[in-house]
């Protein structure tokens, strides 16, 4: 911007940790930061009236109705504080608005957490943390099982899914892998899509949600997994379709699931509900079960990964407006 003027920043979707983390990142007040905790959409885009830019989450949507409310109202970008598009229609915002995401925030955050879900579920760490809580300290029924020399299937082998891979050789795991785009020049032991469905005690899915990849896991898939085969999600909760998944674990073709996202999440993840009835079936029977673990979408939730995506998403909105380009640009 010109003699020393503000930036000036729309941020959707607020939540407590951006703005702690923003104004940090912003120390000498270099940018404009109006925070509201709508959610973006047609009818919440004029909020950004007067502002240079807006920043933009998860659930946000952003597709050419919107693009067009926002360049009305004098937006000049948008930036996205996550690695995920499945919200932006991209072929409507072409040459209309240019938006940017932060690619690599943190592959170790989401990695980690993949694993710590998989780890509380296969030793019932939550069972027994809660059962220790009421003083209750007997071990029925919280007999696990080993992750060394398991056969874990993961989709999707980016950075993210790299440093799960990692992770899982460290604990003496049989790894495979599918990728459309698969590393030759890498170790990973790539298989099919259907030998990985039907050769893994455990599958995580670390991939995009694209129209190619919505419900991978579904009634066909699920129906040649293993008996007793247990489902990782902290991608995007529409590579699952939630209805299958249910029967699934109802009918005990699934031993259990570990969920940081959800497909219809939009409307309760970031959200406190606890003083409302639960509307989505499906979710509240998946809370219901107790081989299922939930968690709201915390995945990415470390320090080091909100400072990475603080620091990139202000630079990608810099670059975009006095370039007109940002190495991150959709």
């Amino acid at each position: 911007m010109e003699n020393g003027q503000k930036i000036k920043i729309a941020m959707f979707s607020t939540q407590d940790n951006d703005v702690l983390y923003f104004n940090q990142a912003n120390p000498e007040g270099k940018y404009e930061i109006d925070y509201f905790e709508e959610q973006l959409n047609p009818d919440t885009a004029s909020l950004a009236a007067g502002h240079d830019a807006v920043c933009a989450f998860t659930n946000d949507i952003i597709n050419g109705e919107v693009a067009s409310r926002l360049v009305s109202e004098g937006v000049r970008t948008v930036a996205l504080r996550c690695a995920g598009y499945n919200n932006v229609d991209l072929d409507a915002t072409h040459g209309v608005l240019p938006i940017a995401n932060v690619p690599n925030y943190s592959p170790y955050s989401v990695a980690e957490h993949a694993i710590a879900m998989l780890l509380t579920s296969v030793r019932r760490i939550h069972k027994a943390y809660n059962r220790t809580r009421e003083f209750n300290f007997d071990l029925d029924d919280l007999v696990g099982f080993e992750l060394h020399g398991k056969t874990i299937g993961v989709i999707g082998t980016g950075k993210i899914g790299k440093k799960f891979i990692d992770i899982c050789n460290g604990f003496g795991m049989n790894v495979i892998a599918y990728d459309k785009y698969p590393d030759e020049a890498s170790s990973i032991h790539y298989v099919s899509l259907d030998e990985l469905f039907r050769n893994s005690d455990i599958i995580s899915i670390h991939c995009p949600l694209t129209e190619e990849t919505e419900h991978i896991i579904n009634k066909d898939s699920i129906a040649i997994m293993k008996p007793g085969v247990i489902i990782i999600n902290t991608s995007r909760g529409g590579l699952i379709d939630s209805d299958e998944l249910v029967e699934g674990l109802i009918n005990k073709k699934i031993g259990a699931a570990c969920l940081d996202v959800y497909e219809d999440e939009s409307n309760v993840f970031f959200h406190d509900l606890s003083n409302h009835i639960m509307r989505d079936e499906i979710l509240a029977r998946l809370l219901s079960m107790p081989n299922v673990i939930i968690t709201s979408h915390q995945a990415y939730l470390t320090d080091e990964a909100l400072r990475n995506i603080a620091n990139t998403t202000l630079n990608n909105i810099e670059q975009l407006l006095s370039t007109g380009h940002s190495e991150n640009e959709l």
